[in-house]
């Protein structure tokens, strides 16, 4: 990127100006940041610090501002697209690019709260783009404000990956709390009533780890060659920030496979009690047998039926009847009753 060339267009407090501009930093050594007010060419470039650019792609003059000014490469436009969106970091050239997958800002635990933010990240220039609103890069944005040091540009990239592990983090404290009210639930036998509720939760897991789990492959790379501006404490904030990733997406699988064995659960449940109706059914057709049997037997015009012409033949033959259903009633209600320990 070449950083003489670029200018910043008209910075409101907050919210897209007509650029589609968020806000935008000066970060000196030594200075807290200074927002940028008034659109002016940088003058010379940049020589200390760098500056931070946060565009809101939703705006129709967003993209077109950083084609003509930004000196982006054609990878990042590329990637706004039709790129992957799994989380990463790579190299392009001596430019840092990040995908980063966030959640949204009105997050509400549903699968589509899920949304990207493309950087590109260079020693003196940072360029960060979102087409929704998303918490960590808001987070980031309110920590500069509060006048949190950011030494580096790749320190601002650290702060934001940190940001967002503390985001997940909080998903999963929050999906986590709402997964143990729904297990007692589902051990005292009220299973059918969160059939929904543990797919969707399940399907939010499975969604934030395949979208937000660093690509190790690029990382690595990164890590092994990086671009020559890059300080070797910056290598050491990238890798710090794979680790607490890691730790965050282990923790994600733990609650993916606990839902999974919840929802496992209460289709073993549910199971039983389809065999315990089915059993019923089946005892309620065998009951019925008797009478069946004994009613066609004695309604067959032949000679010979017996107790034909005894005075109490037709209460003997239900008494025999009763027996029958009665002990039949007997074995079917101890099968369906609970076991007991």
């Amino acid at each position: 990127m070449n950083n003489a060339t670029l200018l910043t267009p008209p910075v409101l407090p907050y919210g897209s100006d007509e650029h589609g501009l968020i806000c935008g930093f000066r970060f000196v050594p030594g200075e807290p940041a200074q927002p940028l007010n008034e659109a002016a060419p940088l003058p010379g470039g940049i020589r200390r610090g760098f500056v931070w650019l946060h565009f809101n792609l939703s705006h129709a003059g967003a993209e077109r501002w950083l084609r003509q000014h930004a000196n982006l490469s054609e990878n990042f436009f590329e990637a706004l697209n039709t790129g992957s969106r799994s989380t990463r970091i790579e190299r392009d050239g001596e430019v840092l690019f990040a995908v980063v997958n966030d959640v949204a800002f009105e997050f509400s635990f549903d699968v589509g709260d899920v949304a990207t933010l493309w950087l590109s990240v260079s020693e003196h220039v940072v360029v960060s783009a979102r087409r929704h609103p998303l918490r960590a890069v808001d987070r980031l944005r309110m920590a500069v404000r509060r006048g949190t040091p950011l030494p580096s540009s790749v320190a601002l990239l650290d702060h934001l990956l940190r940001e967002q592990a503390d985001e997940l983090q909080r998903v999963v404290r929050k999906t986590t709390e709402r997964v143990d009210d729904i297990e007692d639930e589902v051990l005292a036998g009220k299973h059918r009533r969160h059939d929904a509720e543990l797919a969707r939760l399940r399907r939010l897991m499975v969604r934030l780890q395949r979208l937000l789990a660093l690509e190790p492959g690029a990382l690595m790379r990164v890590l092994v060659n990086p671009p020559s501006w890059i300080a070797a404490e910056d290598v050491q904030r990238l890798r710090q920030a794979n680790e607490e990733f890691a730790l965050v997406l282990r923790d994600i699988a733990g609650l993916q496979e606990r839902i999974k064995l919840m929802q496992d659960e209460a289709a073993a449940r549910v199971a039983e009690e389809n065999n315990r109706s089915l059993f019923l059914l089946t005892m309620v057709t065998v009951m019925a047998l008797p009478i069946n049997l004994v009613s066609g037997l004695f309604g067959m015009n032949v000679g010979g039926i017996p107790l034909g012409e005894h005075p109490t033949g037709f209460w003997i033959m239900v008494g025999l009847i009763g027996a029958l259903t009665g002990a039949i009633a007997l074995f079917a209600l101890k099968r369906l009753r609970p076991r007991r320990e």
